[in-house]
C-alpha cells in the first residue's frame, strides 16, 4: 500500500514539475519576445518592393480613381513588369514601369516605330501613359465599371496586355502579398 501511494505521489509531483517548468519557460520566453509597436515600422528597413510601392502608390491611387481603374492592379503590374523598379528599362533614362512598347493604334494593335520601348522622364509620366493605354477600348474589360473586382480586371488583362496565361495569378499574388487593395479607395490622409 505504501508503494502504491508513493507511486501516485511521484506521478503527481512529476506532473506538477512539468506544469511549473512549462509556466517558467513560457514566462522566460515571453520576456524575450518584444511586442510589436508603432516604432517597429520605422526601425525595419523596407525591402525593395515595399520601397517601390511607397514611390508609386499615391500617384497610382489618384490616377486610378480619376480613370476608372484599379490602383492595386496598376501597382502589381508595375512591380511585375519592372522587377520592383530594378529592370534596366524602369530606371534612368527610360522610367518605363510597364514594358510598354512603341505605340498602339487604340485597338491594341501595334505598329512599327523606330524605338522598341517607350521612354519617360519620370515614374509619374510612365503611370500616366499606362492609364492612357489602359483607357483604350481594347482594355475595357479591366476598367472598374466593367470588372467588379480586381480579380476580374487581372483576368481581363491576361492574354490581352500580356500573353502569359498565368499573368492574372501573378498579379493577384502581388496584390494579396502587399495588400495593394488599400490603394483602391480614396486616401483620407490628405483631407
Amino acid at each position: 500500500m505504501k508503494n502504491r501511494i508513493s507511486k501516485e505521489r511521484k506521478k503527481l509531483l512529476t506532473g506538477l514539475a512539468v506544469m511549473v517548468s512549462t509556466v517558467v519557460f513560457g514566462l522566460a520566453l515571453s520576456k524575450q519576445i518584444k511586442p510589436a509597436s508603432a516604432n517597429d515600422a520605422v526601425q525595419q528597413p523596407l525591402n525593395q518592393t515595399e520601397y517601390f510601392i511607397s514611390q508609386i502608390s499615391e500617384p497610382a491611387r489618384q490616377l486610378a480613381q480619376d480613370n476608372d481603374l484599379y490602383a492595386s492592379v496598376m501597382i502589381a503590374q508595375a512591380i511585375l513588369e519592372s522587377g520592383s523598379g530594378q529592370s534596366g528599362l524602369s530606371g534612368y533614362p527610360h522610367y518605363n514601369l510597364f514594358g510598354i512598347k512603341g505605340a498602339e493604334d487604340g485597338q491594341g494593335n501595334t505598329y512599327a516605330i523606330n524605338d522598341q520601348f517607350r521612354s519617360y522622364s519620370s515614374y509619374a509620366e510612365s503611370l500616366q501613359d499606362y492609364v492612357y493605354v489602359l483607357r483604350q477600348s481594347h482594355f475595357a474589360g479591366a476598367w472598374k465599371s466593367n470588372a467588379p473586382t480586381y480579380q476580374d480586371a487581372t483576368a481581363a488583362l491576361t492574354g490581352v496586355y500580356a500573353t502569359d496565361s498565368h499573368y492574372y495569378a501573378k498579379l493577384n499574388y502581388l496584390i494579396e502579398a502587399y495588400n495593394l487593395t488599400q490603394f483602391d479607395s480614396p486616401s483620407y490622409q490628405t483631407g
